[in-house]
């Protein structure tokens, strides 16, 4: 899974999600696909804007079990990225 999504092909290869990948139109509850490379490569997640900001936004990942729905911050770009610090609090 690896590489699945670089910076010349944005799409998430989730089926059946309908992500917004125009980072000019985000806005919360859309769904995007964030990646952590530092933890992870560029291997894709489906998440969820909770807010969008001038430079970046705060997403949660799509379906987390209740309790587990952490808010992470992530970069303004159409497959934003997560650092791992920011993935694991």
């Amino acid at each position: 899974m690896k590489n699945m999504v670089t910076g010349t092909d944005t799409e998430c290869p989730f089926a059946n999600f309908d992500f917004n990948t125009d980072p000019a139109s985000f806005k919360p509850g859309d769904l995007v696909c964030y990646r952590v490379p530092d933890l992870c490569d560029d291997m894709p997640f489906p998440g969820v804007l909770l807010e969008v900001h001038a430079n970046h936004v705060i997403l949660k990942h799509y379906e987390a079990p209740s309790g587990d729905d952490q808010p992470m911050r992530g970069t303004l770009e159409a497959s934003p990225v997560v650092s791992r610090e920011d993935l694991v609090g």
